[in-house]
């Protein structure tokens, strides 16, 4: 990947956790406003709006598509790390009883 290709990559990425920043400090001034004014009859709504703000912070943070291939990739590694160390612990006994 080339530097700007890079550099779009971040600043995508910046966005996207500025984006969800905006969205959690308007969730919290409205629902508190919204509180004051109206009362406990606005919870539901707060509650719901809570679960879009859960969705868009998880999201935010890579807890996708993307998220589960990093993963798969990182346990597939750490396996290969234990194969190998198996591997090399089998050698070194084997190579002692010689």
């Amino acid at each position: 990947m080339e530097e700007k290709e890079l550099y779009e990559k971040a600043k995508k990425k910046v966005e996207e956790i500025k984006s969800f920043y905006t969205h959690l400090i308007v969730y919290v001034v409205v629902n508190i406003a919204f509180y004051i004014l109206v009362g406990k009859g606005w919870l539901w709504v707060t509650f719901f709006w809570g679960i879009g703000i859960l969705t868009h912070g998880l999201k935010t943070i890579g807890f996708t598509e993307e998220w589960e291939e990093r993963k798969i990739r990182e346990l597939v590694e750490r396996e290969k790390k234990k194969m190998k160390k198996v591997e090399k612990d089998v050698n070194k006994k084997e190579e002692e009883t010689n």
